[in-house]
């Protein structure tokens, strides 16, 4: 059936082709440009003309109509494709309209993003709507679906029903399925998850899978059931197991995983030469980690370790476009292309003196081009959080003989307590605090202890949590109500306290989940927790993601879910969360 947005689509290709007959003129010309074909590998001279969003000539020649075109004289700079984040998660701490401005301005223009948060925050009506309100942002941004929550939830089935992911996998700003955690669920028989994958393929949408320290039968299986990608190799030897049997791999170098840099010297050390189904991820890192871009900083790692010129850049833009089947659209400087363009002082260095998103500039001449907020956030009613319901001195009662042991900054396994946790104060001698994960809504709640995370702080109360409850821990009882009441002040967020006094916070007014203030202003905010999180005693390198992932259950050995305390590998629930 012919639509009319057939028809808009047909009229805007008719205006294309009437700029190359100089019936029309271009918006945009560079001219004198040297560009990297990603077709063929090699830096070639042309002049590029665009028509509003849209790369539409590359060639020697120059338009006939040149009326109210702007011409930027290109000579002396190398121009190469946008850069395309693979497996962004745009809620960490910001929000994902300010993570895709700020990333646009270092060069990384396309974003393709975890759906996650949609599905706590929004029904799918207006997370739909949402999502072709990003359509109208510079940046390009395209959406996974999930299959699951990545978490143990106690409706998890409401949220993550057949009908509802059929509707996701087959929306338009949709291009994949995934990422997989729940892979160990497929391996034992789940047929509604291979129903969705196979819906998923259907569609001509590959599946990214999360499958860290998977064996080579354990790929094999999963890629006998479907899935086309990962990005959690975490050594050389893992890169190139998941290349051999066909995945397409992305390259980590994130918050919790900067791997980058040893993936690299060990995959070229393996005598990998053929680079086309790799691709760069930052996964999601927390915004001080990025305070100086994305994929550009993936690709200077990349060429600095050895990685050909060429390749470098294609792993960064084209390879990921064709992963998901986007290369017409992306990845490359050709005509039909949508016009993210960065330009370059030298062929060696990916950080851009200017950019252009759909033909605009973000920075041009290395100043930035200050981009209006689009997105109206109350429209969708993600507003601060108001909690209708008080945290009682009597529900901090804690007495479960086991807590969780941190290992790193995201592992946590089991231990018996062995402090008396009875007292309003535990031992600054000990590594020992108190961990309360409660309900948004205060309907149910899991007291337990957490080893490692500090020795000194009073309390640190967050509602930015994988599952979107409130995490809650400390040494100090009274901080911790303290912390609460801060918490409800500034409508969600992250708060601080000790002795009484509140240190400092970060109100998280989208939902409790994300900011409405810039990347920078966030970063140092960042910084500022860090700091006083290190002063008291927290010894790994990414607090924040430690939080995040207390009730994540895509990772070993236990976690603090809504259920209650979880053994990950046996799927057991050790310690029922309580009914307030």
């Amino acid at each position: 059936m012919f639509t009319n947005e057939n028809y808009w689509r047909n009229r805007e290709l008719r205006q294309h082709v009437k700029v190359i007959d100089g019936i029309e003129s271009p918006t945009l010309i560079l001219k004198n440009s040297t560009y990297l074909n990603v077709f063929i590998k090699q830096w070639i001279k042309a002049n590029i003309w665009i028509y509003k969003d849209r790369i539409v000539y590359v060639g020697e020649d120059l338009p006939e109509n040149m009326e109210d075109t702007e011409v930027i004289d290109c000579a002396g700079k190398y121009l190469v494709p946008g850069y395309v984040e693979p497996h962004s998660h745009p809620f960490q701490l910001a929000n994902p309209e300010e993570l895709a401005n700020f990333s646009a301005r270092y060069g990384t223009t396309t974003l393709i993003n975890d759906n996650l948060m949609w599905n706590f925050l929004l029904n799918k009506k207006k997370a739909f709507s949402i999502l072709g309100e990003f359509n109208n942002l510079p940046t390009s941004m395209y959406w996974w679906a999930r299959f699951d929550s990545q978490t143990a939830m106690q409706d998890e089935g409401e949220v993550f029903n057949t009908d509802d992911i059929l509707s996701w996998i087959s929306h338009p700003s949709v291009v994949q399925g995934g990422e997989l955690t729940s892979w160990p669920s497929l391996l034992e028989g789940n047929d509604r998850l291979l129903y969705w994958m196979q819906e998923t393929k259907r569609q001509g949408k590959p599946i990214e899978g999360h499958l860290p320290g998977a064996s080579e039968k354990t790929l094999t299986k999963l890629k006998l059931l479907g899935v086309t990608a990962d990005h959690e190799p975490i050594t050389g030897e893992e890169v190139v197991r998941r290349l051999r049997l066909g995945y397409s791999v992305s390259l980590r170098n994130s918050s919790i995983r900067p791997d980058l840099p040893n993936l690299i010297e060990e995959i070229l050390d393996l005598n990998l030469t053929n680079f086309d189904n790799l691709t760069f991820t930052t996964d999601g890192s927390t915004p001080e980690f990025s305070q100086n871009g994305l994929i550009n900083v993936c690709i200077d790692i990349a060429i600095r370790k050895g990685i050909p010129l060429e390749d470098a850049y294609r792993m960064g833009s084209y390879n990921a476009a064709k992963h998901f089947r986007l290369d017409e659209t992306l990845g490359s400087i050709a005509p039909g292309r949508i016009a993210h363009i960065n330009i370059l002082d030298r062929k060696e260095n990916p950080h851009p003196v200017s950019v252009l998103a759909k033909g605009k500039w973000v920075l041009k001449d290395k100043q930035v081009q200050e981009l209006p907020n689009q997105i109206d956030w109350e429209k969708y009613d993600i507003s601060p959080l108001v909690f209708d319901w008080e945290l009682q001195e009597k529900e901090l009662q804690f007495s479960m003989p086991m807590g969780l042991q941190m290992v790193n900054n995201v592992i946590v396994k089991p231990y018996t307590i062995n402090v008396d946790i009875t007292p309003e104060q535990l031992p600054e001698n000990k590594d020992d605090a108190f961990l309360l994960l409660i309900d948004r809504n205060g309907k149910w709640r899991v007291n337990t202890t957490i080893k490692g995370f500090t020795r000194r702080l009073g309390a640190i109360a967050s509602s930015f949590s994988s599952s979107g409850d409130l995490i809650i821990i400390g040494k100090n009882k009274k901080d911790m109500l303290l912390a609460w009441n801060r918490l409800k002040e500034i409508g969600g967020g992250i708060a601080l306290v000790h002795q009484g006094e509140v240190l400092t916070d970060l109100p998280l007014a989208l939902g409790g989940i994300m900011s409405t203030e810039s990347m920078d202003e966030i970063i140092e905010k960042e910084k500022e927790i860090k700091a006083y999180l290190k002063e008291f005693g927290y010894q790994y390198e990414d607090p924040i993601y430690n939080i995040l992932f207390l009730s994540a259950t895509h990772l070993p050995y236990v976690r603090i879910t809504q259920q209650g305390i979880i053994d990950i590998k046996k799927g057991e629930i050790l310690f029922p969360a309580t009914m307030c």
